[in-house]
C-alpha cells in the first residue's frame, strides 16, 4: 500500500449555471513533503465549511485502481491524479477492504478512516457533467475520508501501514451501501452506530433513520 500522488488546491471561483461558485475540488499533484494538520494538508483548502472539511474530513483518499474504470466508462484517457478531488491517490486500499476506524501510518502522520464520500454537485462541475455525481454514487467507487490523529508530514511515494483495525470491522463499502443502496435495516443501523470512529454526520443520519423506524415510520 502506498501514496501514488499527493494533491492539494485552494478554493477557486468557477462558473456554474450562470453564476460563480467557490469550490476546493480542483487538486493538483505536488512534489516533496507537506505538513498534515488536524484540519487539512498545507496548501489545501475547502470552500463551503458547512459540508466540507472539518476534523472528520481533513484528508480525502481515492484509490488509483478506480482510474482505469472511469477511463473505460467515460471513453477517455486516464485522468491526472487529483481528478476526483482527492488529497491522496493511493494504491492497495479499496473500500471493500478498509474499515471505518482503521488507522494508518503514512509518513510521520497517523490517519483514521472516518466515513465514505457522498459526492455533491461540485464533482459534476469538475467532471463537466451534472449527472456524474449520480454515476459516481452508483459505481460505489467513492473513496473515503480520514481524520488526523497525529499531525506530521507525508509525500508521494510513502508506504501506507495499517496500524490497527477499526472496532466493529464495518467496511467503507458496507457503510456506504447502508446509506445509499441497502433497504432499511434497523439492526444494521445500530451496528454502524456502535462504531466509535464513524463521523458525526453519518452517525446523525443513522440515528434519524432509527428514530423514524422506532416510531413506525
Amino acid at each position: 500500500m502506498r501514496v501514488v500522488s499527493l494533491n492539494v488546491g485552494r478554493p477557486r471561483a468557477v462558473p456554474h449555471e450562470g453564476r460563480e461558485v467557490l469550490t476546493g475540488i480542483y487538486k493538483d499533484p505536488v512534489s516533496g513533503r507537506r505538513a498534515v494538520r488536524r484540519l487539512n494538508i498545507d496548501g489545501d483548502g475547502q470552500a463551503d465549511l458547512r459540508v466540507h472539511g472539518g476534523a472528520d474530513k481533513a484528508v480525502y483518499l481515492y484509490p488509483l485502481e478506480h482510474y482505469a474504470y472511469w477511463a473505460a466508462e467515460l471513453g477517455v484517457g486516464l485522468f491526472p491524479h487529483g481528478q476526483f478531488g482527492e488529497n491522496l491517490t493511493t494504491e492497495g486500499l479499496l473500500e471493500e477492504a478498509v474499515c471505518i476506524g482503521d488507522v494508518f501510518r503514512v509518513g510521520t502522520t497517523l490517519l483514521e478512516v472516518s466515513q465514505p464520500r457522498s459526492p455533491c454537485y461540485k464533482l459534476g462541475i469538475r467532471m463537466g457533467d451534472a449527472g456524474f455525481p449520480a454515476r459516481f454514487t452508483a459505481s460505489r467507487r467513492i473513496g473515503f475520508y480520514l481524520r488526523v490523529l497525529q499531525e506530521g508530514e507525508l509525500a508521494a511515494g510513502n508506504a501506507i501501514e495499517r496500524v490497527s483495525r477499526g472496532e466493529g470491522e464495518l467496511t467503507v463499502a458496507d457503510v456506504f451501501a447502508l446509506r445509499h443502496v441497502a433497504s432499511g435495516d434497523p439492526e444494521r443501523w445500530r451496528r454502524a452506530l456502535a462504531v466509535p470512529a464513524l463521523a458525526d454526520s453519518w452517525r446523525r443520519h443513522f440515528e434519524q433513520r432509527l428514530a423514524v423506524s422506532n416510531r413506525g415510520g
